[in-house]
């Protein structure tokens, strides 16, 4: 089996792991608490939650399960089949929440597959390099780093919807961010010697991808408090993808590469994607319970 293959199915199984996580800590971060309370202090009353530790051990399979896909396939691969946690996630919370799955989601559904399929299979993503300078990453830096600012700030302006539109927005993209320094994590980690670690311990992207995973999953958090999962939801699933596809074109040098005839296709399933995977979203934070 090639190792396009193989990374395909660590994806799908990573995506059918996170869905599950997402699913216990949405629900955690909606009944931890009924109190008012700041991104911080939220993260910290969820570390006391045994039902929150439960959805980061069943998310962090599936990030292994990431992490071993984008050792073999590209960032623009992985994260095209990772949207696909969504048709997991839908049926578990329609199960949870004793409701059925609607026709318009089973239509959004196919039809979000259906452009995965495309993208995959026309689009041929292919890998780039597995690391960057440290010049390409400051230039990273210097371009996320006003923007997840403005955010910030919107989000502790506005309240509601916008407020969880503007968090979900953060979270995603970190988590964009995120997948780009596991590919570069994995391909330098070599247990097998204590040179090898020793090298993995010097490797900067190590301790960026600590960081951004923790301030993610604490962005993330605060998205479902702020206001309706209808907002923060759609958000962030959009985010993601989207963020990690521009970083591994710009950062690792991956491309799409379909056929002279296939653009307008490939052009066409990425739209269709994003449209149905906010409807999805969104039909899927419909059925979760109300903070």
């Amino acid at each position: 089996m090639a190792k396009a293959d193989i990374a395909v199915l660590l994806a799908l199984g990573a995506a059918f792991f996170i869905a599950i996580g997402d699913v216990i800590h949405q629900r955690s971060a909606l009944e931890v608490t009924d109190e008012p309370v700041g991104h911080l202090q939220l993260f910290t009353r969820l570390l006391r939650d045994g039902r929150w530790w439960l959805g980061t051990a069943v998310a962090a399979a599936g990030f292994g399960l990431q992490a071993a896909a984008l050792a073999l396939g590209s960032v623009l691969l992985v994260q095209a089949l990772l949207v696909t946690s969504l048709l997991f996630a839908l049926p578990i919370s329609a199960r949870l929440a004793h409701r059925r799955v609607t026709r318009w989601q089973g239509l959004w559904a196919v039809l979000l597959a259906g452009s995965v399929v495309v993208i995959v299979t026309v689009g041929n993503p292919t890998a780039g390099q597995t690391r960057a300078s440290v010049e390409t990453w400051l230039g990273v830096c210097a371009v996320l780093g006003p923007v997840l600012a403005l955010l910030l700030v919107g989000a502790r302006m506005w309240s509601g919807p916008t407020s969880a539109v503007l968090l979900g927005g953060v979270s995603g993209t970190l988590w964009g961010v995120f997948a780009v320094l596991t590919k570069s994590v994995v391909h330098r980690l070599d247990i097998t010697s204590w040179a090898g670690a020793l090298e993995l311990m010097r490797t900067p992207e190590l301790y960026a991808w600590a960081v951004v995973a923790v301030a993610g999953s604490a962005f993330q958090q605060a998205s479902f408090r702020a206001g309706p999962m209808t907002a923060s939801l759609p958000t962030m699933t959009v985010a993601e993808p989207m963020v990690a596809a521009v970083l591994g074109v710009v950062v690792l040098g991956e491309s799409l590469r379909p056929a002279e005839s296939g653009w307008f296709v490939l052009i066409t399933a990425v739209a269709v994607m994003v449209v149905a995977t906010a409807a999805l979203a969104r039909g899927e934070a419909a059925i979760r319970p109300p903070p």
